[in-house]
């Protein structure tokens, strides 16, 4: 019960700061450098993908050891921060190092909201599978 209220509400909080996030953040600065390239909506099947295997992968590597090691939540932020560094790292400087469009202010905000986001997600899973645990308790 504990992994799916881990699993359940860091992909709620992960989707939900990431739809504003990407509505009011990320897309406003990318459609200054790359506004033709941009989907008018995203494609739901894709995203829903990415958004339920990087969440799955972020409690694999910090949120359930993290359950089960009883480390502290700055642990799990440093920890899943670093992880959204790398993933949101590898597709931005990737994107730079290949792309003609892409921009350094692009790379420094997705990189950026990607850490925190990530970090962010899977304090708020750990800390409400802690707090459910103990209610059950």
């Amino acid at each position: 019960m504990t992994l799916a209220i881990l699993y359940v509400v860091t992909f709620a909080v992960f989707l939900t700061i990431d739809y504003i996030g990407l509505s009011y953040i990320v897309k406003p600065t990318f459609e200054k450098d790359i506004a033709p390239l941009l989907l008018d909506s995203p494609r739901i099947g894709p995203a829903f993908a990415f958004y339920a295997f990087y969440v799955g992968c972020l409690l694999w590597f910090v949120s359930w050891p993290a359950l089960q090691d009883d480390r502290s939540l700055l642990w799990v932020f440093g920890s899943a921060a670093l992880i959204g560094a790398m993933a949101y790292g590898t597709y931005e400087f990737t994107n730079l190092a290949t792309l003609k469009d892409w921009t350094r202010r692009m790379v420094a905000t997705d990189l950026t909201w990607g850490t925190v986001l990530t970090g962010t997600s899977a304090t708020a899973g750990v800390f409400v599978a802690r707090w459910a645990g103990k209610a059950v308790t």
